[in-house]
């Protein structure tokens, strides 16, 4: 491997420490504000360096398309995850597949294994409402969710609530005749509820924030 500057040094460390803790690679924009750096163009040239001196590998049709290499160039896996539309995380609202959760959407997410912790039949939603920001899940971000028929209390899920035909994504806790779905938002009130309104359709396993 060539010797590498020290910015492009600098920039291959924060692209470490940024997918360890999150588990997702960082925009153009975080690696600026990260680094110190002038410009995103001046990131775009040491990202091709580095991409150059076999450090990186980026995919640029895909959003926050990073990969770090391995020593001997070995690349994390990349799978596509169906995006099956919008959930709430704010006020339930309506999705018109969540009464089958249909698996031939026109969108897909890619996303190394690591991402959805090599898990199956993952699915992808976009997140619409700030009930959950408490727990670093905003409006607009995407998350991924593991088909799920249960959850134990603390779980992020998201439910289908019967009585109104719509899905929502909250904490699930089962408090003996009742349901509370809780925001992780402390301005906001949870959602009380009947075991037999709620049907679990998903487990919550992470998230990402799409680049603007």
């Amino acid at each position: 491997m060539k010797e590498l500057s020290g910015k492009q040094a600098d920039i291959l460390e924060f692209l470490r420490s940024f997918i360890e803790e999150k588990d997702y690679p960082p925009s153009i924009r975080d690696i600026q504000e990260g680094c110190g750096i002038s410009s995103t163009s001046v990131v775009d040239y040491n990202l091709r360096k580095l991409e150059e001196k076999g450090c990186i590998r980026r995919d640029r049709e895909v959003s926050r398309g990073i990969e770090i290499l391995g020593a001997r160039g070995r690349r994390p896996r990349i799978v596509e995850v169906p995006l099956l539309g919008s959930i709430a995380a704010g006020q339930p609202i309506p999705v018109p597949t969540s009464d089958r959760w249909a698996n031939d959407s026109d969108e897909t997410v890619a996303v190394t294994e690591e991402m959805v912790r090599h898990k199956a039949n993952v699915f992808a939603l976009r997140v619409k409402g700030t009930s959950m920001v408490e727990d670093l899940i905003d409006d607009g971000d995407i998350v991924f969710l593991e088909p799920a028929q249960s959850a134990v209390n603390g779980d992020r899920v998201a439910v289908w609530l019967k009585d109104r035909g719509e899905v929502t994504l909250k904490r699930f806790f089962h408090e003996g005749d009742r349901v509370r779905l809780q925001p992780a938002n402390s301005t906001m009130d949870p959602i009380y509820t009947t075991p037999e309104n709620v049907e679990v359709q998903g487990r919550f396993i992470s998230s990402i924030r799409p680049s603007d």
